[in-house]
């Protein structure tokens, strides 16, 4: 009979930590997904003695030219290269949009209320619709054509550590340091296969269309959470280094990311957020080699008298400081889960050009927990239950 009695009560007791679950699992947490945004580094902690997954595709739309904070139209940067020997400004070939489609993929586990690891894998696709000027209209027949390259990007691992809890299991104010490092997994390889002249085809794709940046590049940050139920904020601050050049002699610009959020609950399963995001990044150093085959010389796009046959080469047109303003909402359909959905403008651009600037970008997350037999939210059957009650 006390077995019995036993067995049904740890059911009972289950089932009610199974029917409060969709009101504390995720959303209600104070350490795991739902108290940060998952679309920003360092967002999606588990419990104690859990894992944690992440998929997260995201598509970005790049429309026009910008120079500074000034908007620049293809025409007034088409034209020749060179003049009578002379550089004139002007290029063979400008960018007009750009599409690009990133898939994140992401494991991670909390070995301790402090202490919790992860590593990023990263998918991406680039496609960069070109326009030629009249000369290279003329010889191909074409308008223009689209630069493309896809495959795997770089890889980051990644540890958060919390210096500070007002409480340890559900604070209300914290800080933790973010430490990461970018693995180059991605390719600096990427040629100009889709190039209607088929001497241009050997050429590397510029700086922007190549799926990594060649080198070991650490990170470091400053994550800050507060709460006061319903509502939730914090700021993100993270600095990205690159120390030296990669094999084709260049490298990516330093980085400097500032991301403020709050979060609103609507009801127990949905989530409001509005985040406020900067970003400052610097120029290419150095310059890539101009073909695959690894012969020296400045980046032309198939044209030795001319300095960049298309601003895309030259490293001085990469860096700039941007502001985005980003609405998204979260959504626990099931306990252990959660669902989120990204919308981003930015509200202000200042890039180092003539270089391609944002349109738009939405971002979709699909967040997973799972819990081991060793945290405290481990609903494995009776033996578990039953031993919550001190049978």
């Amino acid at each position: 009979m006390k077995k019995a009695f036993v067995s049904l009560l740890a059911a009972a007791v289950v089932l009610l930590q199974a029917a409060d679950a969709s009101a504390y699992i995720g959303l209600c947490c104070g350490k795991c997904g739902g108290n940060m945004p998952l679309n920003i580094l360092g967002g999606g902690v588990p419990e104690t003695n859990e894992f944690r997954f992440k998929v997260g595709p995201m598509f970005m739309r790049m429309d026009g030219l910008r120079d500074g904070t000034d908007r620049l139209d293809a025409d007034d940067l088409l034209g020749m290269p060179v003049m009578m020997g002379m550089p004139t400004g002007r290029y063979m070939a400008v960018p007009t949009g750009m599409d690009m489609t990133m898939v994140n993929m992401a494991a991670g586990f909390s070995f301790t209320d402090d202490f919790f690891g992860g590593i990023m894998f990263m998918w991406r696709r680039n496609d960069m619709d070109m326009e030629f000027n009249s000369m290279m209209k003329s010889m191909t027949g074409k308008d223009g054509f689209t630069m493309e390259s896809e495959g795997m990007a770089d890889t980051m691992v990644m540890a958060k550590y919390r210096l500070h809890a007002d409480d340890p299991l559900v604070p209300t104010s914290q800080v933790s340091l973010l430490l990461g490092l970018s693995l180059p997994t991605g390719s600096i390889n990427e040629l100009n296969r889709t190039h209607p002249v088929a001497t241009r085809r050997a050429e590397l794709l510029p700086y922007s269309m190549q799926l990594g940046s060649g080198t070991f590049d650490p990170k470091v940050g400053i994550l800050y959470q507060g709460s006061s139920s319903p509502l939730w904020w914090g700021a993100n601050l993270i600095y990205t280094a690159r120390f030296y050049d990669n094999s084709r002699d260049w490298r990516l610009g330093d980085e400097l990311t500032l991301d403020l959020y709050a979060m609103y609950q609507l009801r127990y399963d949905l989530v409001a957020q509005l985040q406020l995001g900067g970003r400052s990044w610097g120029g290419i150093r150095g310059e890539m080699d101009s073909v695959a085959s690894g012969a020296s010389g400045r980046a032309t796009q198939g044209d030795p008298t001319s300095p960049y046959a298309t601003p895309l080469y030259d490293p001085d047109n990469y860096g700039g400081n941007k502001v985005s303003v980003t609405a998204g909402l979260q959504w626990q359909p099931f306990p252990l889960q959660i669902v989120e959905i990204d919308f981003g403008v930015p509200v202000y651009q200042d890039l180092n050009g003539p270089q391609m600037e944002e349109d738009y970008r939405v971002m979709f997350t699909w967040y997973l927990e799972l819990p081991t037999p060793s945290s405290i939210r481990y609903m494995g059957g009776e033996r578990q239950g039953a031993a919550r009650l001190g049978f």
